[in-house]
């Protein structure tokens, strides 16, 4: 079969492979139709290995129908159009007894510790696949996974109705946190980000204010939407080295800051400064699948966010040169979703 492979460095070739061995326990293997590409797709491509393991097959974020089930599986039907979270845990671990499932001892992720959804066919647990609902197209299941990957996000910073939240750093997974934090109602909702394309992204996403971060200072644009108090929540994806701090600057007395972005190195924060206000810093990593990829899937259901946020669809063959390297480059303008039905 066709595969996206990882060799290393810059060098991610469309391999003939192996299909994958048959599944057993409770795994299913799924015919692969579409799959979204990511930010850390093209880290892997242009620094990597990072999280990788090649050689392997990338791809996080699919869909696809059943094509065999494991002996094991209950509730899964060969045919049935799923979504995997591909996130695997162990289910044993303290943090996978306490729900905390993204956090699992022995936690791998498909497409980068083992073989993922940029093939034709795909083995993964039936346990973190989620059917897909009639309503929500193959180029929208696609984008279940990373939308969810937001939702937990939103969900670590409280986001409520009638709160303000400031998110910094509106593309790829920010995007989505904007959807999410508009579905939960978040007012004024502030979006902040360097590209002209991905502030007008945000507005058609939900957000009431939009904020050129290379035009204003950040910080003083936050304050001003926010009546000079500041947000309640301030979400910070952008990874820029200032934003961490700009985003406690931003953040009103009693707050909450988020940080989603991964730093490169360490950064100097001023922890007096979060102690006399009290504000509260969380971080967030990766999404718990049983909450947080079905209501990825309703949103996608109920709102037209898959067309706003992608960019193109592409060819398996093509995915270095219209997909991986214009995201590297940042040229990308959305997502970009690569049909592997051929």
């Amino acid at each position: 079969m066709k595969a996206a492979v990882f060799h290393g460095p810059r060098d991610i070739r469309i391999d003939d492979v192996a299909e994958p061995s048959a599944p057993a326990g409770g795994d299913v293997l799924l015919e692969v139709s579409r799959a979204a590409i990511c930010g850390t797709d093209s880290s892997e491509w242009l620094h990597g290995p990072l999280l990788a393991r090649p050689p392997v097959v990338l791809g996080h974020e699919f869909v696809g129908r059943v094509a065999t089930i494991g002996p094991d599986v209950d509730g899964l039907a060969v045919g049935d159009r799923v979504v995997s979270g591909a996130g695997v845990s162990c289910g044993a671990c303290d943090w996978c007894r306490a729900g905390r499932t993204n956090l699992c001892a022995r936690y791998r992720t498909l497409g980068l510790h083992v073989d993922g959804g940029l093939a034709e066919l795909v083995r993964t647990p039936a346990s973190i696949c989620r059917a897909v609902p009639e309503s929500v197209a193959d180029e929208a299941a696609a984008m279940a996974q990373p939308l969810a990957v937001a939702l937990h996000a939103v969900r670590r910073a409280g986001v409520a109705r009638g709160e303000s939240c400031a998110v910094i750093g509106v593309g790829g997974i920010g995007a989505f946190i904007v959807a999410g934090a508009a579905a939960r109602g978040a007012a004024p909702l502030i979006a902040v980000d360097l590209a002209e394309h991905r502030l007008q992204t945000a507005r058609r996403l939900g957000a009431h204010v939009a904020v050129d971060a290379g035009e204003v200072d950040l910080t003083e644009a936050i304050l001003e939407a926010t009546d000079g108090e500041g947000a309640h929540v301030v979400i910070e994806a952008s990874g820029a080295p200032h934003a961490p701090a700009a985003a406690l600057a931003a953040a009103r007395r009693g707050g909450r800051v988020l940080l989603v972005g991964l730093q490169s190195q360490p950064r100097e924060i001023d922890l007096f400064a979060f102690a006399v206000r009290e504000v509260d810093i969380f971080t967030t990593l990766a999404h718990v699948c049983d909450v947080d990829l079905p209501e990825a899937l309703a949103l996608l259901g109920a709102q037209d966010i898959a067309p706003v946020v992608m960019d193109r669809v592409i060819g398996l063959d093509d995915l270095v040169a219209d997909g991986i390297r214009p995201l590297a480059q940042s040229a990308a303008r959305g997502k970009i979703v690569v049909d592997v039905s051929g």
